[in-house]
């Protein structure tokens, strides 16, 4: 097994010090569980969809493809100079 020195904050080494002494592993043990936790290979959402998601699907009457064809739909003119 290699060795791999990280930094971390101060309220994350608290918590892993804490579930270290209440399950009696050592702070390694814990690190690597939390880290192999995490690998299941399902990703989260970005935190910006999160915030989002309640909003997703709720304008009607836009077209279904507008996120691909974002161009064709915006030739109306804008980011265009207008003439003075």
């Amino acid at each position: 097994m290699k060795t791999l020195t990280v930094r971390l904050p101060e309220s994350l080494v608290a918590q892993i010090e804490a579930e270290s002494r209440a399950r009696k592993l050592s702070k390694s043990d814990i690190v690597r569980e939390r880290l192999s936790r995490t690998d299941t290979g399902v990703r989260k959402r970005p935190a910006s969809v999160e915030a989002i998601a309640d909003l997703i699907g709720s304008v009607s009457g836009l077209p279904p493809d507008l996120s691909a064809r974002k161009k064709d739909y915006l030739r109306v003119g804008y980011g265009r100079k207008r003439a003075r």
